[in-house]
This record gives C-alpha cells, sequence and structure tokens, in this order.
C-alpha cells in the first residue's frame, strides 16, 4: 500500500469521523460511545499534530494530539490519539502516522507523549512500543464500557530532541 501522510484538513472530517466510528465500535480503542461533532473533536485536539493517512486519495487513518492539561507547566505534554482503517490493519500505515505525529509534536516543542490504551488493545501497544514509547503502568478499574470495568495502560514517549 502506497500511503502519503498528510496535515488533515477540515475537509478530511467524513473519512476521519467513519474510521473513529469504526473504532469505538471495536469496543477496544477507546472508552468513547460516539464520535463527537467537529467542533468539539476540533476544541479538543492541538491546532498542529493532526495528520492523515491517504492511499489512492482516500483516508485510510488519523493521529492527533490533545492536550493533558491547561496548566503551563503541562504545555509540553499531549496526549495521542491513532486511529486506522480496518481495511488497512497491518500494512504500516499506524506506524507511518505515529513516527510522523512523533516528528511534529517534536518540531512543534512537545516534550512528552502520552498514550492511555484500553489493556486488551495489543496491537495499539505493541505500534507504541515499535514507536518509541514505554509502558509507565496502568491504571486498573479506570471506566466502565458497557457495564465493564476496563483497565488502561500507561504509555509515554520522552523527546530526546525537545525540552531538553
Amino acid at each position: 500500500m502506497n500511503v502519503i501522510i498528510d496535515v488533515m484538513r477540515p475537509e478530511d472530517w467524513p473519512d476521519v469521523r467513519a474510521i473513529y466510528e469504526a473504532g469505538i465500535a471495536t469496543r477496544n480503542a477507546t472508552f468513547e460511545t460516539a464520535v463527537p461533532e467537529w467542533q468539539q473533536w476540533d476544541a479538543a485536539h492541538l491546532k498542529d499534530c493532526r495528520l492523515v493517512a491517504r492511499a489512492n486519495g482516500q483516508v485510510v487513518g488519523w493521529a492527533a494530539l490533545s492536550p493533558v492539561s491547561s496548566r503551563c507547566v503541562y504545555g509540553g505534554v499531549a496526549e495521542v490519539s491513532v486511529y486506522v482503517a480496518e481495511s488497512a490493519w497491518g500494512q504500516g500505515v499506524g506506524k507511518s502516522l505515529l513516527n510522523m505525529l512523533v516528528a511534529e509534536s517534536e518540531r512543534c516543542g512537545l516534550w512528552t507523549l502520552q498514550a492511555g490504551i484500553l489493556r486488551e488493545n495489543n496491537a495499539s501497544i505493541t505500534l507504541h512500543e515499535r514507536c518509541g514509547f514505554r509502558v509507565v503502568g496502568y491504571r486498573e478499574k479506570l471506566g466502565q464500557l458497557d457495564g465493564v470495568w476496563r483497565d488502561v495502560v500507561l504509555m509515554e514517549r520522552r523527546s530526546r530532541v525537545a525540552g531538553v
């Protein structure tokens, strides 16, 4: 699959939304149960570091960062979201997106990226490890999804470029 990583544009939202919706449906990607409207999603994510993966002109994945806090001390820390369309699973799309997201985050001066991944999502944990993230712990029974308590693996990647 020939994939191009590109800046996410507002007009990509319908494709991004569909991929996000499919991820939600797996019940292993997020605690979210519905995709927010564009305005909510846009407000919750950093304006920089929003990427899409395109194959044959079609969006097959996306990645973006959210601030972890409004406190200035956490200004260089962001939370990662990365989603890949099922049709592109296992083809390196997630790795390409996440590696580019890391590079963009460092260009923007972010020194720590973190991810909270549902414990059963082995593919996402492996992806993050391959892109330089490490497991720093887990939060037991952090929240319920469909009435079932779920654990979250905490992962982070500390930049060797930004914030040193």
